[in-house]
């Protein structure tokens, strides 16, 4: 492995990862607003945003279609997708909660206005001016599903494609590790794969 840094003083110079520094500081300010924390609670509420920042997954993890697991910023700092205590995701107002579950809301409102957010730039539509790749059985892709508890994002495979009358792939029946879902493919978004890629014309209807 070889590493390259950044020259001292430009941060400009880190796009991406300065780019989520920027949306990191702009929902922390909107979701903590006026609210006094202690440093304990600051601790904990800016450790739960971490760990939901990286959780995201970014490609699968190996190229086996039965592998559900995706690769995640996680792996790379401990080795290992990161976990957390299963709870229940509720939309309750802070005002009046106790200090627990008003850093608990807090957490839960970051993560409602980050993964929304991190899910519009992971579905991009684009002018339709170049071939797009075509999803294929064996994909890895993420459900696009709003009402997900922090940290969860919801994997499927690709068990079959079934095209429009154009030929272009309109639904796709997929594969979760507990259950076989059909969905349109605007409801879906392939994890990034290899170059090697087969690619079909796409046009304003297919959500590619």
């Amino acid at each position: 492995m070889q590493w390259k840094f950044i020259p001292p003083r430009a941060p400009h110079f880190g796009g991406l990862w300065e780019a989520a520094v920027k949306a990191f500081k702009s929902h922390l300010k909107r979701v903590v607003g006026a609210a006094t924390l202690t440093f304990e609670e600051f601790s904990t509420l800016t450790t739960q945003i971490e760990a939901c920042l990286n959780s995201r997954p970014l490609c699968p993890l190996s190229s086996d279609p039965q592998d559900m697991a995706a690769l995640t910023p996680g792996h790379f700092l401990i080795g290992s997708s990161l976990l957390a205590v299963p709870e229940p995701f509720t939309e309750e107002g802070i005002e009046g909660l106790p200090r627990w579950r008003h850093t608990i809301q807090m957490r839960n409102h970051f993560w409602r206005r980050w993964q929304r957010e991190v899910l519009q730039h992971m579905q991009l539509r684009q002018k339709w001016l170049k071939q797009m790749p075509a999803v294929q059985p064996g994909d890895l892709v993420l459900l696009t599903d709003d009402l997900q508890p922090p940290q969860r994002w919801p994997l499927a495979r690709i068990d079959m494609v079934h095209p429009g009358t154009d030929g272009l792939p309109r639904v796709v029946t997929l594969r979760t590790p507990t259950t076989t879902l059909t969905r349109p493919i605007a409801k879906i978004i392939r994890l990034p794969i290899g170059q090697n890629e087969v690619v079909v014309p796409t046009d304003g209807a297919t959500g590619q």
